[in-house]
C-alpha cells in the first residue's frame, strides 16, 4: 500500500510541474480555433500571441536553473496563464470578428 501512494506522489508532482506546459498547448488550440472561426481580429491575435511568448520564454528561463519550477515559479506563472486565458475569452467573445 505504501509503495502505491509513493507512486501516487510521484505521479501528481509530475502532472504538477508539466501543467504550464498542458495548459499552454490548451490555450494555443483556442488561440487557434478562435483565428479559424473569425472571431478574433488580427489585433487581438498580435496582442494574444506576444503575451503566450513572453510567458513561455519566462517559463523556459525558470526551468533553466535545476530543469524544474519551484512552487512559487509555478504559482506565478499560473496567475499569469489565468490572466491570458480570461484575455483569450474576452477577445473571443466581444463582438468583434476578423473581416473577410
Amino acid at each position: 500500500m505504501t509503495k502505491f501512494c509513493l507512486m501516487i506522489a510521484v505521479a501528481a508532482a509530475m502532472l504538477a510541474e508539466d501543467r504550464p506546459a498542458v495548459r499552454q498547448k490548451t490555450q494555443q488550440k483556442r488561440i487557434a480555433e478562435g483565428v479559424k472561426s473569425g472571431e478574433f481580429t488580427k489585433k487581438e491575435v498580435r496582442k494574444i500571441e506576444t503575451k503566450e511568448a513572453k510567458l513561455h520564454r519566462e517559463i523556459r528561463k525558470d526551468r533553466k536553473d535545476g530543469g524544474r519550477l519551484t512552487k512559487a515559479e509555478r504559482a506565478k506563472i499560473e496567475v499569469k496563464q489565468d490572466a491570458l486565458s480570461k484575455q483569450i475569452a474576452k477577445d473571443k467573445h466581444d463582438q468583434q470578428t476578423q473581416k473577410k
